[in-house]
């Protein structure tokens, strides 16, 4: 399900196609986060007109709401939201360690208080993936334990070892009920099969439409391990022998220094599979991305798109530009000379957009939220051009020294 198409010659960026049940997507991509089946202040045309091919949402917070079974009577998350390209689901266990109360990390899973209303639900490896099958995702994470910065390497390790069994759970269920599931949807050739597996809550899953190739969703493993690279390296080494379709760097860009972020992330690179497609997660600027490119990495999310839109800061190709500053007061270019967004080509200007922002007008955020997602995705779009050029490491050096 996945093809290397072109390889870098003094680096090991790589160029490739991925298929899943909603299409095939290129690679190295950068998926728009839409947590709670939205890209915020956009709308999924905004998304599509930038060129993303495909998005992220959160199991976490589609599980407390809307809740798996309007999602199920929608028929899935992709006609609940009406995004048609595919969509990876995260696991949410970043956010049941970041954002619930009173969360208590069990053997057999977690449980924990929510965060919106207060009410105390449990999920178990095994009721992740099946919310997540329920959802239609197209590639599925399993649950996993997000140490944060700093951690002791005691607790470091026992989470590891936690984590792993969660990962060798998590796949195996995926194998006797999702992929069994999918096959037996392909065999009849159903459009419509409503599958009865459930989780421990009770819920049950909605089959999906199968498209050929790909027609089972994938399933990646997520390498933990905190700053310790021997915990790292024993992370993979587990995650490999366990078998999934592709591998994440996950626990990254939790608060760590800058050069630890990029140490641990290249270090953990280098031990992946090249066959498979290596995604790290949560990262990041720019220059991160075209950095984790160079070391083998395929694809990223990041909510700092649109973060940074919602506060007045653009991405252009000569770094940040903060809207905000009095200096754009009478400012009446575009964000970026030359850009394609709807922004730059609409005629809204650095003046009119400040004034926006300031006078806490939502257009202004949504103006500002498309450009960054359009500036990011035609980065992704130009770093695979360079690749098939047998250009990259020029393109590189040249976007870095531009963006500095």
């Amino acid at each position: 399900m996945f093809k290397i198409i072109h390889k870098d010659k003094t680096t090991k960026a790589r160029s490739g196609e991925l298929t899943t049940p909603h299409g095939t997507v290129r690679t190295p991509l950068f998926f728009p986060v839409a947590t709670q089946a939205t890209v915020k202040t956009l709308s999924n045309e905004d998304v599509a007109d930038c060129g993303a091919q495909a998005i992220l949402s959160n199991t976490y917070h589609l599980y407390l709401r809307p809740g798996i079974e309007i999602l199920k009577k929608a028929g899935g998350l992709h006609k609940f939201m009406g995004w048609k390209g595919p969509i990876l689901t995260d696991s949410g266990g970043y956010q049941v360690f970041s954002l619930a109360k009173l969360m208590k990390v069990r053997e057999d899973g977690v449980d924990f208080q929510s965060h919106i209303d207060g009410s105390r639900h449990f999920l178990s490896p095994e009721d992740v993936v099946e919310l997540q099958s329920g959802f239609g995702s197209d590639i599925i994470m399993p649950l996993d334990e997000c140490v944060h910065y700093p951690a002791e390497k005691d607790y470091a390790c026992a989470s590891l070892r936690l984590t792993t069994d969660w990962a060798r759970r998590s796949k195996g269920y995926f194998e006797k009920q999702v992929v069994t599931r999918s096959h037996t949807c392909k065999i009849h050739g159903s459009q419509g099969h409503t599958s009865q597996g459930h989780t421990s809550q009770g819920h049950t899953s909605q089959g999906h439409k199968v498209t050929g190739k790909g027609a089972r969703p994938l399933l990646f493993g997520i390498a933990q391990g905190a700053t310790y690279l021997d915990l790292r390296k024993e992370a993979v080494e587990r995650l490999v022998d366990i078998g999934f379709d592709g591998y994440a760097v996950g626990g990254v860009s939790v608060g760590e220094p800058d050069e630890l972020v990029s140490e641990i992330a290249q270090y953990t690179l280098g031990l992946l599979p090249e066959k498979n497609p290596h995604y790290v997660m949560g990262v990041g600027t720019p220059l991160d991305i075209i950095e984790s490119v160079s070391r083998g990495a395929d694809m990223f999310d990041c909510v700092m798109p649109t973060r940074n839109g919602r506060n007045g800061t653009a991405f252009t190709a000569k770094g940040r530009l903060i809207l905000r500053n009095s200096v754009h007061t009478d400012d009446f270019t575009a964000i970026e000379d030359g850009c394609g967004c709807l922004t730059c080509r609409g005629g809204y200007s650095r003046a009119y957009l400040r004034h926006l922002i300031g006078a806490s007008e939502m257009l202004g955020l949504r103006l500002v939220s498309l450009h960054n997602i359009y500036f990011y995705v035609k980065l992704m779009r130009n770093i695979r051009n360079s690749l098939e050029a047998g250009k990259f490491s020029e393109f590189k050096n040249s976007f870095i020294k531009e963006y500095r």
